[in-house]
């Protein structure tokens, strides 16, 4: 809703309802779906018997929270910080949160010039641990950075770690990125993160479930992940643990049927022991922006072909490659030793030697070839040990 209109009432109803509905309540949202947001905040407001799905006591909490919301002055409240209403159907609402069923948003509070619906069409998730280490906070910023150069949008939580770095990438990158909170967008949390969303707000967007001034919790924490995961076409894990919320956000992206990434860390690191878990399964491991692209882009956006550096050795003629690969390291060979070595004729290994010797590959020594000072480390030096 913009600033200057009258709220309708489905609208208002909504804002109430996020007053007193918990974020993710499937039953609430099934309510909603069946009777439509005003029927809901009505019957709330009015009292009467508990809804379908309601224990009493439970009925008592939501009628307690019911008594308390007053949406008008939340409105106020969110146009002074310069928040947003964008509620299910408005033409800001990103569509793709629909795939979330009754566990889709009442409506979401939007912080930031951009318009969430378009931004979104073209996003990716960037999460991970909050005490990462350092390479997953190089790696969370690097993929931010390159995916914003390529002009995709990263979305993360706001959160200290991975999800701090991936921002920030993007940001020093000059591009655009949504932060997610589990909180009233116009209250960042973490506190230490007050500089960074307030700078997210104005070159991004800022966003969330709950109105203004409600704190976060550790379930809301959670429960914010599903829209992390249903906003975007794909969620990259860059360093989790086990038990990290990160991996809440993978799983839900999978049974959505978004892509889910993961980046490689250490095998001995408790902190890439998650996201190894996910390339056990059927996350796929991407090291880079390009790769990322490449799996949740257009069609023709392709990651470079990856290859070892090459050697002067690798661009001789097959038949040369095999010739010079016969000749002995330390010592001279005569052309028929060298002939049966790379299994050709006499005539042929002669001919390969004259043309390695104009390159500067062998030398004669008498009746014999010898290999020069110089290919010795280029031929011999390029090979695998093992």
């Amino acid at each position: 809703m913009s600033g200057g209109e009258a709220p309708d009432g489905d609208l208002l109803a909504r804002v109430f309802l996020t007053r007193v509905i918990e974020p993710g309540d499937e039953t609430g949202g099934r309510w909603v779906r069946e009777l439509g947001a005003r029927e809901v905040a009505r019957r709330l407001r009015d009292g009467g018997a508990a809804l379908p799905g309601a224990s009493a006591q439970r009925w008592a909490g939501l009628r307690a929270r019911a008594g308390r919301a007053e949406p008008a002055r939340d409105l106020a409240v969110a146009r002074e910080a310069g928040v947003r209403f964008v509620g299910p159907g408005e033409a800001e609402w990103p569509g793709q949160l629909d795939d979330l069923g009754d566990a889709r948003p009442l409506g979401l509070w939007v912080r930031g010039r951009p318009s969430l619906r378009v931004w979104a069409l073209r996003s990716v998730a960037l999460v991970g641990a909050r005490a990462c280490t350092q390479y997953g906070a190089h790696m969370a910023a690097a993929l931010a950075a390159g995916l914003a150069e390529r002009g995709w949008v990263v979305v993360s939580g706001g959160a200290y770690g991975i999800d701090g770095a991936a921002h920030r990438g993007a940001l020093g990158a000059g591009g655009a990125t949504v932060a997610v909170l589990a909180c009233g967008v116009d209250q960042p949390y973490p506190r230490g993160h007050t500089e960074l969303i307030t700078r997210i707000a104005e070159q991004g967007l800022v966003i969330g479930e709950l109105p203004p001034g409600d704190h976060p919790t550790p379930s809301r924490f959670v429960l914010r992940n599903r829209v992390i995961a249903a906003l975007t076409r794909g969620t990259v894990v860059v360093e989790a643990a086990y038990r990290s919320g990160s991996l809440v956000t993978a799983r839900a992206a999978q049974r959505l049927g978004r892509h889910t990434m993961a980046v490689p860390g250490p095998a001995t690191s408790g902190l890439s022991a998650g996201a190894h878990e996910l390339l056990r399964g059927d996350a796929v491991l991407v090291t880079d922006a390009a790769e990322i692209v490449e799996l949740i882009g257009d069609m023709g956006e392709l990651a470079p072909d990856r290859r070892g550096p090459v050697f002067p050795r690798d661009l001789l003629e097959p038949g040369a490659r095999r010739v010079l690969a016969a000749l002995p390291a330390r010592r001279a060979a005569a052309a028929d030793e060298v002939a049966r070595g790379a299994q050709t004729t006499e005539d042929d290994a002669i001919a390969r030697l004259y043309e390695l010797r104009a390159l500067g590959y062998v030398e004669r020594h008498g009746d014999g070839w010898k290999l020069t000072r110089e290919s010795v480390t280029s031929v011999r030096g390029g090979r695998s040990p093992c």
